[in-house]
């Protein structure tokens, strides 16, 4: 019998400072009531749901709130889904209390109290999210809220939140008898090179503090009641030994990065990892990255049975990565918990968390900026869309084997047994000369992907039967059509070899895909517009190019739309890399390290665009069978001077050598339309252009 598939939304209400950031608003799940309707379709059985205590205490209109949570709630009824409610993510309470408050767990058991009255229907609750990992975060290492970094302060807001546990917990079975608690934590486990050996093992003894306090065996023979109660805390510590809230489920949290490697040796890890311990300096990264076989997800696990014998869940399964990555977390995952069955250990469910994916975690929630990774839907468009993670899920709980061709190969942090993958059907790669045809490939070996990258010796576009006996031959599951005519100058004089390529032959192949039912993706360029809109242009908006190449592009576009299929068209601009010596960027970056006059356009208005972002993007899109048209460009809109100057600036070179010049003295042949910036109205999937230039001056080594 396999699991059962849960759901999860990440919804943590942090503070830093005076400063509260809200997850379920950033996502806008809060003003998404169909969202729940989404969740349901992934077969999920039971949703893990914020029922906040700081959302309440910070509404200027509790009753409203209550009343969104009514249709909420009553919506996932019927819908056949089980809330598992949570009354605190990663936070620290209202204002005027803290996690070391002396009316924080009294507080918080108020408000169970209200939340059990008004559902007495629910049956699973979590009123503290991973109180031990809130605690180091918020107490010792002084990230959140209320900032502190000593031991009594870690310790006092560890006790504060099991209390705070327990007392909510006999206020909701006071109202829901038979009501289970499903207590989370994020468990890892530490290794150390013998230096720092002292500092893992204590970590190893810490890790379980939450549960072990929750279970009654945090007892003065155990192992770190001293060490506790040295704090001012024995009393407290007595006190919960002798009424302990024992969970009826272990929600385990388990990340990638959560077991990690203790080492004395700072100088071969980044500054970031950088710490200080009772045992000296550290750098404490991530144990997947630097030991052979680290416990992982099953080895905490079998720990937790080993040590508790209470059920378990998988409570949170989440990568913040590529897609590939994410489906391979994911599936993973599944199978371990099937295995771990197996073995007699009974892991009740796997959650996939972040359904709508995660803001800002890159910087532990101290930092806003707008980073979001994307969960099993992508919220950057209008509405949230599907992505590959949707029907692997739909796929796992109907007890299927899934079948998309990623999954062939394991994550990059098993990548080292190569028993563990197998060959799949290739992605096919055409244009093994160029910028894209590389970036591609190369982006491929990097994500695991098996692929073949064809030169016009095996796939030539103006040769119908080599794509026949290309795709035959090959079978590959997607195509990547990097090929095609590139000089738009040149294209002026030679119209006819233009359009050969970018028409007809783009189409002979997508039209070979589609009767195949092989996912095709060509590329398109902001030339097909003529530039008088005076905005940014988006998929909607009608071409009207100004040169042989635009048109080109425009003709090929309008056919492969008619074609339909699993055909993806990606429209973008300018492309910029520090891999290919043969774009702007890098012509600009040359003639400024010497000083030389650089030539650019002042008058011409583009989107220039990253091409390692672009290749990731689309990757994903590819990955998800996304179709249609899309803009991916370097979010941003800027003049050929203007990107020169961006570039000389951040790479601290004088800008005195580039030369602003109107379009019309530049010797091109084609006209150009002066305003043709892109963006997007499917989804702003690209990082912006100011992100893009630091990581292009960043891996020149500037």
């Amino acid at each position: 019998m396999q699991p059962t598939l849960w759901g999860g939304v990440e919804c943590t209400i942090s503070r830093t400072g005076d400063a509260y950031l809200d997850q379920a608003v950033l996502s806008g799940h809060n003003s998404r009531a169909d969202d729940l309707d989404r969740f349901a379709a992934l077969g999920i059985t039971a949703l893990r749901y914020p029922l906040l205590w700081e959302s309440f205490a910070r509404s200027a209109d509790p009753g409203a709130l209550w009343a969104w949570h009514d249709e909420r709630l009553d919506r996932l009824r019927r819908l056949g889904v089980q809330p598992i409610i949570g009354l605190i993510h990663h936070g620290s309470g209202p204002t005027g209390t803290d996690l070391l408050a002396p009316d924080f767990a009294s507080g918080l058991a108020a408000h169970a109290q209200a939340a059990a009255i008004r559902y007495p229907w629910v049956r699973d609750w979590t009123p503290v999210n991973e109180p031990l990992t809130t605690a180091r975060f918020a107490a010792l290492y002084g990230h959140w809220y209320p900032h502190e970094r000593d031991e009594s302060s870690f310790w006092l807001a560890l006790v504060n939140q099991i209390d705070a546990i327990r007392w909510a917990m006999m206020e909701i079975r006071a109202i829901v008898p038979n009501a289970r608690l499903i207590q989370t934590e994020d468990l890892g486990h530490s290794d150390a090179t013998p230096q720092r050996g002292a500092q893992a093992a204590f970590d190893n003894k810490r890790r379980w503090a939450s549960w072990d306090m929750l279970t009654g065996r945090f007892v003065p023979s155990h192992s770190l009641w001293e060490h506790v109660a040295a704090c001012g805390l024995g009393d407290r510590l007595q006190a919960i030994a002798q009424t302990p809230c024992r969970p009826d489920i272990l929600g385990l949290n388990h990340y990638l990065t959560s077991d990690r490697f203790l080492d004395h040796r700072l100088e071969l890890y980044p500054p970031a990892s950088h710490g200080d311990s009772g045992a000296g300096p550290l750098a404490d990264v991530e144990a997947v990255r630097v030991v052979e076989d680290p416990p992982g997800l099953a080895g905490a696990a079998r720990a937790c049975w080993d040590r508790y014998g209470i059920p378990i869940a998988f409570t949170e399964i989440h990568n913040g990565c590529t897609r590939e990555e994410q489906m391979r977390w994911l599936w993973e995952a599944w199978t371990t918990a099937k295995g771990l069955r197996r073995e007699g250990i009974p892991i009740e469910a796997v959650t996939a968390w972040s359904l709508l994916g995660a803001q800002d975690w890159d910087s532990l929630l101290t930092s806003p900026a707008g980073h979001y990774e994307s969960g099993v839907y992508d919220i950057r468009g209008a509405r949230p869309r599907e992505t590959a993670l949707v029907p692997l899920m739909r796929q796992l709980a109907a007890g299927l084997a899934p079948d998309h061709p990623v999954l062939s190969r394991r994550g990059w942090w098993r990548r080292h047994d190569p028993l563990l993958s197998t060959p799949s059907r290739p992605l096919l790669i055409t244009g093994a000369t160029g910028t894209l045809g590389q970036a591609f490939a190369g982006a491929c070996h990097l994500r695991g992907i098996d692929y073949v990258l064809t030169g016009r010796e095996l796939l030539n576009l103006n040769d119908f039967a080599s794509i026949h006996s290309a795709l035959d031959n090959l079978s590959p599951w997607a195509v990547i059509n990097c090929a095609g005519w590139v000089r738009v100058d040149e294209a002026e004089q030679r119209a006819e070899d233009c359009l050969a390529v970018n028409v007809r032959g783009s189409v002979a192949l997508a039209k070979a895909c589609r009767d195949r039912d092989i996912h095709y993706t060509g590329f398109s360029s902001d030339l097909v517009f003529d530039g008088f809109a005076g905005r940014a242009y988006v998929e909607s908006d009608a071409p009207a190019p100004l040169n042989v190449y635009g048109r080109s592009k425009a003709q090929g576009d309008a056919a492969l739309e008619e074609i339909g299929g699993r055909t993806l068209v990606i429209r973008t601009a300018a492309f910029f890399s520090p891999y290919d010596r043969q774009n702007f960027a890098i012509h600009c970056v040359d003639a400024l390290r010497e000083g030389l006059p650089f030539a650019a356009a002042s008058d011409i208005i583009v989107s220039p665009t990253y091409v390692p972002d672009l290749v990731r993007a689309t990757l994903d899109l590819i990955i998800d069978d996304e179709t249609g048209l899309w803009h991916l460009v370097s979010e941003g809109a800027l003049s050929w001077f203007d990107f020169a100057s961006a570039l000389g600036k951040r790479m601290g070179f004088p800008l005195t050598s580039i030369d602003a010049r109107p379009a019309d003295s530049m010797d091109w042949v084609a006209q150009r339309p002066q305003y043709a910036p892109l963006t997007s109205e499917r989804g702003l999937i690209m990082p912006d252009i100011g992100s893009a230039i630091d990581r292009f001056a960043a891996t020149l080594g500037v």
